[in-house]
């Protein structure tokens, strides 16, 4: 069968009834983890739409069900676990006929899975997508009015805690010319806000063309007519760089965002992860960046109980954040991954004992939250509207310090009708720990 989809479609036993193939055979599709997988899957719905398969968002009518699985962390796993047994249950209670299992679980644990789990058809891991699967026509499923793009896979940081390169292998920037049409195509269907992912965003360009280009990368996506918003996530912080603070203060599309994840700020405990900054450092760069640009909205990301990580590591954490006051944070504890140096250090951090600090870093960023929300009464921001909230005259939306799916909304009161993808003025009137509440300004 001709199509240019990232698995051999033999696995569907319709190679010798082609035109069978192009009708009556739905499929359900199943995207798990983070937003990058989300690309995947959405690269993959597109191609089986255009190689002529009925998608469909009812289970029990496929028959063919497709899980595309994370194994970044253990309730990572145990999800995609999950939802592989449960999807198998409609082999007897629906009309399914093959399942079959993609993504990161499936690259790791193949062998395991086609002995586990006999209802599993077919594994397909990463390394049996074709490579130019960048180039594919997407089905977006976030609504159509944002999109991620996804601008490079793999990394090299080979930090002691992480699976990725084992299961992405090394960075490879996509090329710059393929990124810009996939961008336009996706504006030209709809959508106003682009949001830019990678494993490590800041380096994009150096295996392709000798050195950083995410600056170029930005100029080029801002050249684009009817986009509204560029959003940059997953920057490490000993990776940014001036061109690209530059272009991030010249450039009105590019939201005033950065996501930049610490992981902890501890000398002792950064270095036992293999991270490459110390905490002068990070305090440093976030001193710079905030002086650039005085209105940006910093997001991190950390990890609680990591091994060897004292009370002491623990409190010096608490007093940067306390210092620091990130507008957006989020914690993880630490999780055990195989095959990484991390799982087999000694002192090992007793799960009560990371949950524990966990819930202080979060009740500490919910107090900062609280005050940076206050602060917002008053002013006047530019909000995209997201959906409408049921049997009330308020919609729900997002300013530019809001990524989807990760940080905060407001809650915009009007007796206007708005719809998703609507850009407009409001005035914050009131706040939540980490929500606001406003009113259209006419």
């Amino acid at each position: 069968i001709e199509v240019k989809i990232p698995f051999d479609l033999n696995i569907l036993n319709i190679a010798n009834y082609k035109r069978e193939m192009r009708k009556n055979v739905k499929v359900f599709y199943v995207s798990l983890g983070c937003d990058k997988n989300l690309v995947d899957s959405e690269k993959m719905l597109g191609m089986l739409h255009e190689a002529h398969y009925e998608l469909t968002d009812n289970e029990y009518e496929a028959d063919v069900i497709i899980v595309n699985t994370c194994a970044f962390i253990g309730d990572a796993k145990e999800e995609s676990i999950n939802n592989i047994i449960e999807m198998g249950k409609l082999k007897e209670t629906g009309k399914c006929k093959k399942l079959i299992v993609t993504g990161c679980l499936a690259q790791r644990y193949k062998e395991e899975i086609k002995k586990e789990l006999p209802e599993v058809d077919m594994v397909f891991g990463m390394s049996d997508y074709k490579p130019d699967m960048i180039k594919a026509k997407r089905i977006v499923t976030t609504g159509g009015h944002y999109a991620h793009l996804k601008i490079a896979e793999g990394c090299d940081k080979y930090c002691t805690y992480c699976i990725i390169p084992m299961l992405r292998g090394h960075y490879r920037s996509y090329p710059m010319e393929d990124l810009v049409k996939e961008a336009e195509a996706l504006v030209e269907d709809g959508v106003k806000e682009l949001v830019l992912v990678a494993q490590e965003t800041t380096l994009y360009g150096v295996d392709l063309y000798g050195k950083k280009m995410l600056h170029e990368l930005l100029r080029k996506l801002c050249r684009i007519n009817g986009l509204r918003w560029i959003r940059i996530m997953y920057c490490y912080p000993e990776e940014i760089y001036d061109e690209l603070i530059q272009v991030m203060k010249e450039e009105p599309k590019i939201c005033h965002y950065l996501d930049i994840p610490i992981q902890h700020a501890s000398d002792n405990i950064l270095k036992r992860m293999n991270r490459k900054t110390n905490r002068a450092e990070l305090t440093e760069r976030i001193a710079k960046l905030r002086e650039e640009i005085p209105d940006i909205a910093l997001r991190t990301s950390l990890i609680a109980g990591f091994p060897g990580e004292t009370e002491e590591d623990h409190e010096e954490l608490m007093e940067f954040i306390d210092e620091i006051e990130f507008t957006r944070l989020g914690v993880f504890t630490y999780s055990a991954e195989e095959g990484t140096k991390a799982a087999e250090m000694e002192e090992q951090v007793p799960d009560e004992v990371k949950e524990e600090r966990r819930d202080r870093l979060m009740e500490l960023q919910q107090e900062i939250s609280s005050d940076l929300s206050q602060s917002q009464i008053g002013k006047v921001m530019t909000v995209m509207i997201e959906g409408k909230v049921a049997d009330e005259n308020a919609y729900v939306g997002r300013t530019y310090m809001d990524a989807p799916n990760v940080d905060g909304y407001i809650f915009v009161n009007t007796d206007e009708e708005l719809m998703s993808g609507d850009f407009c003025k409001v005035k914050v009137t009131g706040a939540l720990e980490y929500d606001l509440i406003g009113e259209l300004v006419k």
